[in-house]
C-alpha cells in the first residue's frame, strides 16, 4: 500500500509522469526503491534524484583560512530568517569554529566553547531571540589545497580538495574555482569511476540490461549496449569524466592535465563536497498532495 505522499516523493525522484509513478508503485507493493528501478528499466527515468524536492530555507556557506577549507550547511524556517543578519553572524561564527576546532561531527561542533559559550547554547539563543526554529545541518572541512565556491547567494556550496604542488602559482586559483564551479552545475557523485562501488555498478547494469531488453534486444546485443551505457554513466557521476562545462572539447581530467602542464607541477582532485540547501528535507505542500490523493482515489 502506498499514499499520495509517496506518489508525489517518487515524481521528485524521477521526473516522471504522477500516473507512471502510481503504476510503478502499485507494481512493486508501494517500494520506492524498485519503483525506481522498474521506471528506469522503462526508459521513463534516467535516474534517480539524489534528494527529494528542496524546500528547507537556510544557507550553505563558504570559510577558508589559509589551507584549511570548510563548507556548513545550517537551516531555517523561512527565507526572511535566512537572510536576517542575527542569523549570518552567527553562520560565520559557526564555520571558523569547525575550521578552528576541527570537530568530528554536528554534536562535538555544538560543545565547541567560544569565550565561555558553547555553539549548541548560542543556536538555543538565536532560537529563543529570532523566534523561528533553526539547525546545523552538516559540514565538511578540508585540509591542505582547497578551494570553494558558493552559488545564488548559499542555495549551492561546494569545496574541493586537490593535490598539487603548483597552487600558488598564478592560474591555479581560476583552476580550481572552474572545477568547484563544475561540481555545482554537473552534481556528479565521485571524483573517478574507481570510487564507484562494484555493488553500484553492478546494480546499473541490471537496470541498463533491463532497458535494452525492454527495448526488443536480443540478450548478446544487450549485454554490448550495456557496456557502453555504463561508460556513458560514469561520464554523468564521475568528476573528471564529465565534459567540462566551459569547453565542451575537454574533459575534467584533460582540463586538468593541460593546467597541470602549463603551470609546470602536478594537478590531482582529491576529494570535493557538494551541498545544496534543504537537501532532502521537504516542507508539506497539501494542495499538491491532495492532487495526488485524487488520482489515486
Amino acid at each position: 500500500m502506498f499514499t499520495a505522499q509517496d506518489v508525489k516523493e517518487l515524481r521528485e525522484m524521477t521526473g516522471c509522469g504522477m500516473m507512471d509513478c502510481k503504476k510503478a508503485l502499485t507494481e512493486t507493493d508501494g517500494d520506492k526503491e524498485k519503483a525506481v528501478e522498474l521506471l528506469r528499466e522503462k526508459g521513463l527515468a534516467k535516474a534517480a534524484k539524489k534528494a527529494s524536492r528542496i524546500a528547507a530555507e537556510g544557507i550553505v556557506k563558504d570559510y577558508i583560512d589559509g589551507n584549511v577549507g570548510v563548507i556548513l550547511e545550517v537551516n531555517a524556517e523561512t527565507d526572511f530568517v535566512a537572510k536576517n543578519d542575527q542569523f549570518l553572524d552567527f553562520v560565520d561564527v559557526v564555520a571558523k569554529a569547525v575550521a578552528d576546532a576541527n570537530p568530528a561531527d554536528v554534536e562535538a561542533l555544538k560543545a565547541v566553547s567560544i569565550d565561555g559559550t558553547t555553539i549548541g547554547d548560542m543556536l538555543t539563543e538565536k532560537i529563543a531571540t529570532i523566534g523561528e526554529n533553526m539547525n546545523i545541518r552538516r559540514f565538511v572541512r578540508y585540509e591542505g589545497s582547497v578551494a570553494s565556491y558558493i552559488h545564488a547567494g548559499g542555495k549551492i556550496g561546494v569545496l574541493v580538495k586537490f593535490d598539487t604542488d603548483v597552487a600558488d602559482k598564478e592560474g591555479f586559483a581560476d583552476y580550481a574555482k572552474d572545477v568547484a564551479m563544475q561540481i555545482a552545475a554537473a552534481n556528479p557523485t565521485y571524483v573517478k569511476s574507481s570510487e564507484v562501488p562494484a555493488e553500484v555498478v553492478e546494480k546499473e547494469k541490471e537496470i541498463l540490461t533491463a532497458q535494452a531488453i525492454n527495448e526488443g534486444k536480443p540478450a548478446a546485443i544487450a549485454e554490448k549496449m550495456v557496456a557502453g551505457r555504463i561508460n556513458k554513466y560514469y561520464k554523468e557521476v564521475c568528476l573528471v569524466e564529465q565534459e567540462f562545462i566551459k569547453d565542451g572539447d575537454l574533459t575534467i581530467a584533460k582540463y586538468t592535465d593541460a593546467k597541470a602542464k602549463e603551470l609546470g607541477g602536478k594537478i590531482e582532485i582529491v576529494s570535493f563536497a557538494r551541498f545544496e540547501k534543504g537537501e532532502g528535507l521537504e516542507k508539506k505542500e497539501e494542495n499538491f498532495a491532495d492532487e495526488v490523493a485524487g488520482m489515486i482515489k
